[in-house]
């Protein structure tokens, strides 16, 4: 449990982007939470502190404007983009190694998505689960659940059956399809988020998504003029449950936070619906409930589905090897991923993800003997390129407001009655 306390330190600078002070008479409640109450005669008073804006540039001369572009380029390499860049490459590598060893376990006869599932969220269950109940003691953690469980029991569900749907398409179409269809999820973020939360984009963020999918465009075209061979009838079934899963993903990341922010209850709806989760409560927390309900749904449906499978498939050393890694790096997808919500968006995660293709064009190299056209080498500089145009206006500390809190209903079973640290 230890070893959990970077969770905790994680959490405190992220709390100063939107604070509530109140003033009011000794003992009163100063809890953020949705269902705080005030005591009377208490003043809210809210301070919100700007984020960092990014230096103008100068048109005035030809001088003043690749000086102004350079100091511009120089202020988006703060700490908080280098960790949001950081940390959305090392997912984008997990994502890849879960792709090809995925890949891998298909190739010799191992096809368990469900099972696939059901282990890397029971990692997480049994990691961050019991510090949740260490932090919040087993009366604030029932209370929790009766709570806020609903609410992960339907994030999980999504994300659940978009995991699925998205293991299972490796059963039909080759690596780089699957890598590629994934993308979908950008635009499906981007309209929703639109449509539910009314989000402004400013037109260089716009402008980046684009840049980044005409790299995966250069990527697709690739994959076209190497003329990659396969099954039609099986890549159009995996390419129709790689867009499923695509659509599941990118439809649950803004609702939880639409519906809460505008309606102040929460229906979650998949991965990426943790930003909201990720900005006000504790990650150990976040995480642990996931990998709970991750845990459930997926046990019953592999029970359901795969029982009879699980025993004619092959379970020999190397077969155990591959998805003990395949576990490891879905457990650090998803332990990983909501700290990037919180410290960038769940659209910039999904941006920084397809720069996977280029990683699993590497792996492919060795392992499935792929040949490599050019363009997949300027692809993924193209691809970058947009990751840095998204941010080229807008800051990270724009994308949203985090406030992290231990629950107030967490607060009032172990008697505290101010805001409490995460």
């Amino acid at each position: 449990m230890a070893a959990l306390a970077c969770f905790d330190e994680q959490e405190k600078p992220h709390r100063d982007t939107v604070k509530s002070l109140e003033l009011g008479p000794p003992g009163g409640s100063a809890s953020p939470d949705h269902d705080k109450e005030h005591s009377p005669g208490s003043t809210q008073v809210d301070i919100q502190h700007s984020p960092p804006r990014r230096p103008p540039i100068s048109y005035k001369s030809p001088g003043l404007f690749f000086s102004s572009l350079f100091v511009r380029f120089r202020s988006i390499w703060t700490r908080s983009f280098a960790i949001s860049l950081a940390c959305g490459q090392l997912l984008s590598l997990c994502v890849t190694v879960i792709s090809v060893f995925t890949t891998e376990l298909v190739s010799r006869g191992w096809v368990l998505p469900n099972t696939q599932v059901f282990l890397a969220y029971s990692v997480c269950f049994w990691i961050f689960t019991p510090y949740t109940m260490y932090r919040y003691g087993l009366r604030g953690w029932w209370r929790l659940m009766l709570h806020k469980g609903w609410k992960y029991f339907l994030l999980g569900f999504c994300d659940v059956e978009a995991s699925f749907l998205y293991v299972k398409a490796f059963g039909y179409t080759d690596l780089l399809s699957c890598m590629l269809l994934d993308a979908w999820s950008i635009p499906v973020c981007l309209f929703v988020c639109w449509l539910l939360m009314g989000t402004k984009y400013h037109w260089t963020q716009i402008f980046g998504v684009l840049v980044s999918v005409v790299g995966l465009g250069m990527l697709v075209a690739s994959d076209f003029l190497t003329k990659k061979d396969g099954h039609p009838k099986q890549r159009a079934e995996g390419d129709g449950f790689m867009v499923a899963a695509a659509t599941l993903y990118g439809l649950g990341m803004p609702t939880d936070y639409s519906v809460s922010y505008h309606l102040q209850s929460a229906i979650p709806s998949a991965n990426s619906s943790e930003e909201i989760f990720a900005r006000h409560a504790p990650l150990y927390e976040v995480i642990g409930q996931m990998g709970m309900w991750g845990m459930i749904i997926s046990g019953v449906q592999t029970g359901i589905i795969e029982h009879k499978a699980i025993a004619v498939a092959p379970w020999d050393r190397t077969t155990v090897g591959l998805l003990f890694g395949n576990v490891i790096a879905a457990s650090l997808v998803y332990s990983i991923q909501p700290y990037l919500f919180r410290v960038a968006s769940s659209a910039y995660f999904n941006i920084s993800l397809l720069t996977s293709d280029f990683y699993g064009l590497i792996f492919g190299l060795f392992l499935f003997h792929y040949s490599p056209y050019w363009l997949y080498f300027p692809a993924f500089v193209v691809v970058v390129i947009g990751l840095l145009i998204y941010f080229w206006h807008a800051t990270p500390e724009e994308q949203g407001p985090s406030d992290v809190h231990i629950p107030g209903f967490v607060r009032a079973v172990r008697g505290e009655t101010g805001q409490s640290e995460a």
